[in-house]
């Protein structure tokens, strides 16, 4: 017997999506030992960092008690470095940098309260760990313990020490700028007591974004810039810049956290990189001499922290059907699986496998990514079309992938349509497409997502009663104004969303204090607008319920955006449901928090739409 949309039973449990899965982050190579970092929901979202070794064992090396994490930006990354078995790292809770030698117990080697710290790198020549430090807002490149190295910008990443230790390279900017809107890269001499002599300005500026400065085994500096409209390779000898290889695709991201890796170094003649076009991430080998530039054909895509060797590329991928893992791709064309992200493989049966979909707002194309539903034991009624989840990601200046997540398929097993949204201003489609947004958000990011919406109701592919809209942090955003300046979708959930800019401007963290100049207009001269494209001054053109979450220790979206939406909500009658974590921040770590969330939130919807 058919069954309505929305109300399939799935052996896809809040819990089962969730439970054993792992965020993996940051591989690292040591001789024939490869390392990484698993972000475990069911430890708390403990981050601990993890050795496999040469015969294939793996086991966890940092002891518990310990949670891999930085504090830098407050997003965090870079947050551990291997140097010959010795592991240097930094821990969440006093963000203290630790050495950890083997068979030994880690020991603080910075003191309580002089700052967090995240991106190291280990100076051979001078024995001493370098790395970012952030203390009282202001960042430095710094030897720890030790000396100040750079200082003088508002922010720095990525410093990195020649292969004969004679030079450091770095990235450096200023507010109002985010590193994709315009970073600098720089390269100094080390003085004999190792300090920085002489230096100089490489490439980039206020209006060209550098990504990941690279030293090659040669001594040749690599890098990405978006000079020309698309993030590219370009490497500097000590003379002049030249490109590597050009195309009209995408070798660099957003930089929201520390260490981020799009390319490696297999030897001195060859490297290994991801890039992605039309949204989909892929695998090369270029040989920057004789500007060869290889793909390999994988049913993966390399999605993060590629690392490489003369043996074998590494990598975080997945595909529509498999979700993220460490992959070892060898030379001889093996692709081998080290660790996977979930130990409940879901059925192919139940998986949905998006559709890469472009729809037109207004006089520009906009991309997503369609997910029908899917479900083998169902079928639905005839002539009816599923409820629609408009998912907008965060950032805004971020991107949405067609990798395997479970949490989508937990939507789309029970009936739910799916539609991911790279709207105007996201990456991975050059940098017009990513300044759409400049000046615009809150008005281009919510009229792409409208308009996703239509297009897929008049694709057939929705049903235009059960239109649903949900996003986090900058997706919250976009999610709130879309319930409260248009009437196309018929329910919303906000996870930790932004319901008032002006307050916002007042509250956040540092890395982001400027990043509204280029998003809406300085302040306070474009005060107006930001009123203007704050929801929470318009709560009574909102009448539509409203589901919010909000981590109570959230930094970067403090509480009070969810608090004063809810209370706004309720006094004008409309259902609103406020669901609030103690000991989460800035996105839910702890399994338990987030099995809660998408429970509250399924219920929500059928009780809104009554679903069965």
């Amino acid at each position: 017997m058919p069954t309505p949309y929305g109300s399939w039973p799935s052996p896809l449990s809040a819990a089962r999506v969730t439970a054993g899965g792992l965020r993996l982050d940051q591989i690292q190579l040591d001789g024939h030992d490869v390392y990484w970092i698993e972000g475990r929901a069911s430890e708390g979202g403990r981050n601990v960092i993890v050795k496999r070794g040469p015969s294939g064992e793996i086991r966890d090396v940092t002891p518990a008690g310990f949670n891999v994490r930085s504090r830098v930006h407050e997003y965090g990354g870079g947050a551990y470095t291997v140097h010959r078995h010795t592991i240097f790292f930094s821990n969440f809770s006093d963000q203290r940098v630790y050495q950890h030698d083997p068979g030994g117990e880690p020991q603080a080697i910075t003191d309580v309260g002089s700052g967090a710290y995240a991106d190291f790198r280990m100076d051979v020549q001078r024995s001493r760990l370098i790395g970012v430090r952030e203390n009282d807002n202001v960042n430095t490149i710094v030897a720890i313990p030790g000396a100040t190295l750079v200082e003088g910008a508002d922010f720095y990443s990525d410093p990195i020490i020649s292969p004969d230790g004679k030079f450091l390279a770095w990235l450096q900017w200023n507010h109002p700028n985010m590193p994709w809107d315009g970073t600098e890269l720089w390269v100094a001499v080390f003085n004999p007591d190792g300090s920085l002599g002489s230096r100089e300005k490489i490439a980039g500026g206020a209006a060209e974004s550098i990504f990941q400065p690279e030293w090659s085994p040669d001594g040749t500096l690599f890098f990405v810039s978006d000079r020309t409209g698309w993030w590219n390779l370009y490497r500097w000898g000590g003379l002049a810049v030249e490109p590597v290889y050009a195309m009209a695709a995408e070798f660099g991201k957003p930089q929201w956290t520390f260490s981020m890796v799009t390319y490696a170094f297999v030897d001195e003649d060859r490297m290994a990189a991801t890039y992605t076009e039309g949204g989909r991430w892929k695998l090369a080998v270029i040989d920057p001499n004789a500007k060869r530039f290889t793909p390999l054909e994988l049913d993966i895509e390399a999605v993060e922290s590629i690392k490489a060797n003369a043996d074998s590329i590494f990598f975080i991928g997945g595909s529509p059907t498999a979700a993220p893992a460490i992959y070892r791709y060898s030379t001889g064309g093996k692709l081998e699986v080290l660790r996977s992200s979930v130990t409940d493989a879901i059925p192919r049966a139940w998986i949905s496998v998006p559709e890469a979909v472009t729809f037109r707002a207004g006089d520009r194309d906009v991309h997503a990514f369609y997910y029908p539903p899917a479900n083998p034991d169902v079928t639905a009624p005839p002539d009816t079309q599923p409820p629609l989840i408009v998912v907008t990601h965060g950032g805004p200046t971020g991107a949405t992938l067609d990798v395997l997540d479970p949490k989508v398929q937990f939507w789309t097993s029970r009936g739910f349509a799916v539609l991911d949204v790279n709207y105007s201003g996201s990456t991975g489609y050059g940098r017009p497409y990513r300044d759409r947004l400049k000046g615009q958000w809150g008005i281009v990011d919510v009229a792409d997502a409208v308009a996703g919406a239509q297009a897929m109701v008049a694709a057939k592919k929705a049903d235009p009663d059960r239109l649903i809209i949900r996003g986090g942090s900058a997706g919250g955003y976009t999610t709130l104004a879309a319930l409260t300046f248009h009437d196309t979708f018929k329910a919303g959930a906000s996870y930790y969303g932004i319901s008032d800019l002006e307050v916002l401007q007042h509250d956040t963290h540092k890395f982001e204090a400027r990043y509204n100049d280029s998003l809406i207009g300085p302040y306070p001269e474009a005060k107006d607008v930001y009123r203007a494209r704050s929801p929470i001054h318009f709560t009574d053109r909102l009448s539509v319920p409203i589901i919010l979450f909000q981590g109570l220790e959230d930094k970067v979206v403090p509480p009070n955006q969810s608090e004063m939406m809810a209370d706004a909500v309720r006094k004008n009658g409309v259902s609103v449901k406020y669901v609030a974590f103690e000991g989460e921040q800035h996105g839910f770590r702890k399994a338990d928090n987030i099995i809660r969330s998408l429970e509250e939130e399924l219920a929500f919807y059928r009780d809104v739409f009554q679903m069965a």
